[in-house]
């Protein structure tokens, strides 16, 4: 796992994304509202890095990593590879990106063909963009044997081999075009936990042999911690932090974060029941009816009135680039006083 904590040059950025999917009603199936599955993003990917992706189901990590890959056109915002914006890009132009951006998914019964041979569905972006069938057979060997198969599982169909198989059959087609970017939309959840460790030891191993830069999206926070360097978290349809791993996990300042790092299972007995867990109240508000103000003021344990009429802008909040969207911040020893309209509140001041 790579340690890129310095400032340069982004090899991914999306800015201000957005998906709102159209609810429709009535006979002539009219747009009576929108579903705000991604509402205005903005993330930045260095060359070389892990950026995970945590939150609850339903807050937008799976729909924003096709909104990246273009498998759903975003209603509004941009997307940057390599400084250009591929979402002005035109069927032509997008074949020579996807080379570049690849993306394993969650379930691997679903996403392998049944009726494709291994060796055909590893082999298909090959075809694909290559062009040619020559030594194909060879590379996809090679790929097989790269994520830990035997090469004599070349003729095999996906129903012989197990789960853990099926996500290194992904993993290996992922991989097939030497790609930059990997989006990870929850490789391991539909593994056993040995599965797991496997599949991550893996993907943090190929990191190192072929350069790649992942976005990681997991529900599990140890796992994230474990393969990521800096850690982004969503809420209904926003990034409500983000910061490097370690300062992410030892000192979050968003409430909705502190929250989902209390529920981690401690493995000594003693300390979990020593720690104070923070337990929300209520239900996940509806990305087609958002609150008003900051979308998490309805679950928030540090909520003002302040923050039911305003919505928090993600800013840095402390010099290491630590950014949080919100106005009352969990830090330690803070006195919470409700700011004026005129004079919004920053931490620090």
């Amino acid at each position: 796992m790579s340690a890129n904590g310095q400032a340069g040059e982004y090899l991914l950025e999306t800015r201000d994304l957005k998906m709102h999917f159209p609810i429709k009603a009535g006979v002539f199936k009219r747009t009576v509202g929108h579903v705000k599955a991604v509402d205005g993003v903005d993330l930045q990917v260095r060359k070389g890095e892990t950026l995970g992706l945590v939150g609850e189901s339903g807050c937008g990590k799976s729909t924003l990593a096709r909104l990246i890959l273009r498998l759903h056109e975003a209603t509004a915002g941009e997307v940057f590879f390599e400084g250009e914006n591929i979402l002005k890009y035109d069927r032509r132009q997008m074949m020579k990106v996807r080379r570049n951006l690849q993306i394993i998914f969650q379930d691997p019964y679903a996403s392998l063909n049944p009726r494709m041979t291994v060796g055909s569905i590893i082999a298909e972006p090959l075809r694909t963009h290559k062009g040619t069938t020559d030594n194909i057979k060879r590379r996809v060997q090679e790929l097989l044997e790269i994520v830990g198969l035997s090469p004599e599982h070349y003729n095999r169909y996906p129903h012989e081999f197990s789960g853990g198989q099926r996500q290194r059959i992904g993993v290996a087609r992922a991989i097939a075009l030497n790609p930059k970017v990997i989006i990870c939309d929850e490789p391991v959840s539909a593994l056993d936990v040995s599965i797991q460790a496997q599949v991550v030891n893996l993907l943090m191993d190929l990191q190192k042999e072929f350069d790649l830069t992942y976005i990681f999206i997991a529900h599990d926070l140890s796992v994230v911690k474990h393969i990521s360097d800096r850690v982004a978290v969503m809420y209904l349809g926003r990034v409500v932090e983000i910061a490097d791993r370690n300062q992410l996990y030892n000192r979050p300042l968003h409430p909705y974060t502190n929250s989902l790092l209390s529920a981690i299972p401690i493995p000594d007995p003693k300390l979990e029941r020593q720690r104070q867990r923070v337990v929300l109240t209520g239900d996940v508000p509806s990305p087609a009816n958002p609150p008003p103000g900051c979308t998490f003021h309805t679950r928030c344990p540090r909520v003002q009135d302040y923050c039911r009429n305003n919505v928090p802008p993600l800013e840095r909040q402390e010099e290491n680039g630590h950014r949080a969207s919100c106005f009352f911040p969990v830090v330690s020893g803070q006195k919470i006083e409700e700011p004026t309209a005129s004079t919004p509140y920053k931490a620090g001041e």
